[in-house]
């Protein structure tokens, strides 16, 4: 059992429903994606929701298998992770030892903590935090010495996506999405309304990604960074290319780049993927809200396209168009079209130019993983994090070569430029009347279906009609719209499994779903106001991940387990941890699937979740642990003996400056908190949850 709170350590009760939107506050979502939930979705069409495609679906074996847990939800509430009252929090009551292997730990209550807590023998590190030391010269952090010159030099802000690579027998390769800067809690006396360049510029230097070589320690396994040649920053002034299709449009021109070949920057870098071939993929997501005076451009074909990517409004929250014109879409309208994209980077050739892939679609990338068809092509499966927004994924024409030579890494860093790229539309299986919005299973005890994927483009071909082929991929949106996808709700990370190749999908939330005017829930999105997300399982036909069609079913129906509405596989509610908002996803060695969250609706801080697909215990969520008061739990990389995760925005409250902080973490009272990346590990060195 874990040990009773003290008066610091606020162990908290469940509620069936928040109160504001996803649990996650009002400064973060300005600064992340520019309030984009409290904004109309840019999604217009009329095509299907896949919350209507949903709500006709789970087992009534399951629903009796529930009666018990149901029956208390009339209380409204209940007290998690208190050993006296543990109906909801099962956890306290499974114990540590209970459980598939891998997720044989005592799972963490939930909390309201300013730490990362960590199951009972296990301890953790912070292996390094922003402002810290990348590139020879880089002076130490001091947040009020703060310049673009340090931090172009310096691990950037806001930790997302993580991969990391072996290099040799005691170092790994450490590849970091910066993914978006919060100059609130950056920069003291920070007015919004007026940004100084320096600030901006200091800004541009926190975005993008950050390689670091890492040293091991034998015994203990805790890593440090180290000095090394592969040490690299790349920034949002740093020089990319474009690759593939679309390179070198009229489309991705500007005043500063007539031939639309090459790009400074990469914006709000979030999920990503490791490629066969060793590379790093890395996918821009909320790009749109940096670019300024949408309402400006008067041209209507131009508009209705800023429109569908979200961009509104005159001036953009942190002003770069006053220091730079292409933000300024008034001034350079095709500058917004060269973001949205995924950036593949090599993190072992620090002279490696990284390159915008243009023949996986423009839109706001969550991430890109990867898959193998039985002929050698790469498959990549991508979401595109908003409202109401599609599934997609391309298909390589080539096939990987083996091996590291020269040549079989030239061709292999040339598969992403040609393939075929889909988008996916959902079709329930379950008579409309049996979804309505509760998230009730239908009769045939499954939210399931099935499911095609359309053909939008391949090479300069467009299956489109209407669009031409750099259209399609510079206007993905818009394409799918075109051929009828299925809107669902926020997917975000997409991990294929690594044993049988069922693709899991994240779908974070979408509190607007059924609202008035708004697409009502269907079988793939079952609820209304769906504040607490799913996790979806895609089957490809005959398992081949090249196939035009597949099957589907929600393996996950997230949020407080005394909810009706909420389904774990099956597995009895009364023994799994209350999980919300599923974001970012990662595979243990065993074939588990573990839960990175992002602003949990049910008030605990957010954390990261161990839950088996197969077997006895399939379905049974397990917390791992919890991040700090206002941070986010992404990147997750679950290896045999450590669990390695990004802390992104600890103390990002309502209200929360550097003079008032919302957070203290990593270095303490009296410091400003710093987005880090934290490894766990047993105190005995074993494997994790075994």
């Amino acid at each position: 059992m874990p040990p009773r709170p003290t008066t610091d350590q606020r162990i908290i009760p469940l509620p069936l429903a928040s109160t504001n939107h996803a649990g996650r506050s009002a400064l973060t979502c300005r600064y992340r994606c520019g309030d984009a939930c409290f904004h109309e979705a840019p999604n217009t069409s009329t095509n299907a929701y896949l919350g209507d495609v949903i709500t006709s679906a789970l087992s009534r074996r399951s629903l009796l298998k529930s009666t018990a847990v149901l029956s208390v939800a009339a209380a409204g509430t209940a007290a998690v992770a208190v050993p006296a009252s543990a109906d909801i929090d099962a956890e306290l009551r499974l114990g540590g030892n209970r459980g598939a292997r891998g997720l044989r730990f005592e799972p963490v209550a939930h909390n309201k903590l300013d730490a990362v807590v960590v199951p009972p023998g296990y301890e953790q590190d912070v292996v390094i935090r922003w402002g810290d030391p990348v590139l020879p010269g880089a002076p130490a952090f001091d947040p009020a010495k703060q310049t673009a010159a340090a931090q172009a030099k310096q691990f950037g802000f806001n930790v997302d996506y993580l991969a990391l690579l072996d290099l040799d027998h005691d170092r790994l390769v450490l590849v970091a999405n910066h993914e978006y800067t919060s100059e609130q809690v950056m920069f003291a006396g920070y007015n919004a309304a007026n940004p100084t360049r320096e600030q901006v510029e200091i800004a541009w230097a926190a975005h993008g990604l950050s390689v670091v070589v890492l040293e091991e320690q034998r015994r203990t396994g805790k890593l440090s960074p180290v000095k090394h040649r592969l040490n690299r920053r790349i920034t949002a002034t740093s020089k990319l290319e474009f690759a593939g299709p679309a390179a070198g449009s009229a489309l991705l021109k500007t005043s500063a780049d007539p031939t639309g070949r090459t790009v400074l920057g990469t914006l709000n870098n979030c999920g990503g993927g490791v490629t066969p071939w060793g590379t790093v993929l890395s996918g821009e997501e909320n790009f749109n809200q940096y670019f300024g005076n949408a309402d400006l451009v008067t041209d209507p074909t131009t508009k209705t396209r800023l429109a569908r990517y979200g961009l509104r409004g005159t001036a953009s929250e942190r002003k770069w168009e006053r220091f730079d014109k292409r933000f300024d879409v008034s001034q350079e309208p095709n500058e917004v079209n060269r973001h949205g994209w995924v950036v593949e980077i090599d993190p072992f050739d620090p002279d490696f130019v990284p390159r915008k892939r243009t023949a996986l679609g423009r839109f706001k990338h969550e991430a890109a993983e990867p898959r193998l068809t039985s002929d050698g092509r790469v498959v990549l499966y991508m979401g595109d994090d908003e409202r109401f927004d599609y599934f997609y994924k391309f298909v390589s024409k080539n096939r990987v070569r083996r091996g590291e030579s020269q040549s079989a890494r030239r061709h292999n860093l040339t598969l992403l430029d040609e393939g075929t790229l889909y988008v996916a539309k959902f079709t329930g299986d379950s008579p409309a009347t049996e979804i309505d919005g509760s998230g009730k299973l239908p009769a045939d005890g499954a939210f399931d279906g099935t499911g095609e994927w359309i053909a939008l483009a391949s090479g300069n071909t467009s299956f489109v009609p209407g669009m031409t082929a750099a259209e399609v991929y510079v206007f993905t949106r818009l394409a799918a719209d075109k051929v009828g996808a299925t809107k669902v709700d926020r997917p975000e990370d997409v991990e294929p499994h690594p044993d049988n190749g069922t693709v899991y999908i994240a779908l974070t939330n979408n509190s607007d779903r059924g609202a008035a005017g708004k697409a009502a829930p269907d079988e793939a999105n079952p609820r209304t106001r769906n504040r607490h997300g799913q996790v979806m399982e895609v089957m490809e036909s005959r398992n081949n991940a090249a196939a035009t069609s597949f099957r589907w079913r929600l393996f996950l129906v997230c949020g407080d387990p005394a909810d009706p509405s909420t389904y774990f596989a099956g597995f009895p509610k009364d023994q799994v941890s209350a999980v919300s908002c599923p974001d970012n996803l990662a595979f243990d060695r065993h074939g588990n699937l573990w839960i990175a969250t992002d602003g949990s609706a049910l008030g605990s801080n957010d954390g990261l979740f161990g839950v088996a697909v197969d077997g006895r215990y399939r379905g049974q969520v397990k917390q791992f642990l919890t991040v700090p008061i206002g941070a986010e739990t992404c990147g997750p990389i679950i290896e045999e003996r450590r669990v390695v995760v990004a802390v992104q925005h600890p103390g990002e409250i309502d209200g929360a400056t550097v003079e008032k902080p919302g957070s203290t973490w990593p270095d303490g009272p009296g410091r400003i908190a710093r987005p880090s990346v934290v490894t766990v590990r047993r105190s005995d060195c074993g494997r994790i949850g075994d």
